[in-house]
């Protein structure tokens, strides 16, 4: 008997500068094609400008119904009632997290290339793990290399999602998929071009390739 894994998703982050035009290439890319969340990931903004600009983009997000996730910040997920929060290693434990956001936001950790992490931040309460990076990046320098016996090594053993960052494009992302990976996150590969075709090009992606597991 075969069981055929539930389908990987593809999830979203945004390029730093989320002004201007982005509102409606972010619509653009949603139209496109299926996306199961979307990061809200700026740097050095006063929280109430980085409110400001999250508030069109998590309206488009919720007409879509795309989950919205606010990287790093705490307080700013909490203010924007956001439908959940990723931490970094140096942005608190998930169980610290947890007491500041409740008990219906997700909480999502960068766990590099580190099993240990992993299993830390779940045993932490955290609601998926992130693994990264797979492949040289175009969006930020990566300090960790992941390898993806890391997604199907995690995907066999524990229950808790796992996202794999790092470099993803249409035409590298098979293996990640068929390894176990349950999310696909993206941001250059989609927002240095047509976002549009490239999310419509990682939806065919997603379909086209399928993990299957014999089980005996």
């Amino acid at each position: 008997m075969t069981n055929r894994i539930p389908a990987c998703q593809l999830y979203l982050i945004s390029p730093l500068d989320v002004g201007g035009d982005f509102p409606e290439r972010l619509k653009n890319a949603l139209a496109a094609g299926s996306v199961a969340a979307f990061q809200f990931r700026v740097k050095g903004l006063e929280q109430h400008q980085a409110a400001q600009l999250a508030a069109p983009l998590q309206e488009i997000c919720a007409n879509h119904d795309v989950a919205f996730i606010v990287n790093d910040d705490v307080a700013l997920a909490v203010r924007l009632a956001a439908d959940g929060v990723h931490l970094g290693q140096s942005d608190g434990s998930p169980k610290e997290a947890r007491a500041e956001v409740g008990n219906d936001m997700q909480i999502g950790v960068t766990c590099h290339d580190s099993r240990h992490l992993a299993m830390e931040a779940g045993e932490q309460g955290a609601d998926y793990v992130a693994f990264g990076a797979f492949f040289p990046s175009t969006t930020k320098d990566a300090e960790h290399t992941a390898d993806i016996e890391l997604i199907e090594f995690w995907s066999d053993l524990f229950e808790i999602p796992s996202v794999a960052i790092g470099g993803i494009t249409p035409n590298n992302c098979g293996p990640l998929i068929e390894a176990g990976a349950d999310f696909l996150a993206v941001s250059g590969a989609v927002w240095n071009g047509d976002e549009a075709a490239a999310v419509a090009a990682f939806s065919d992606a997603l379909q086209k390739h399928k993990r299957v597991r014999a089980d005996d």
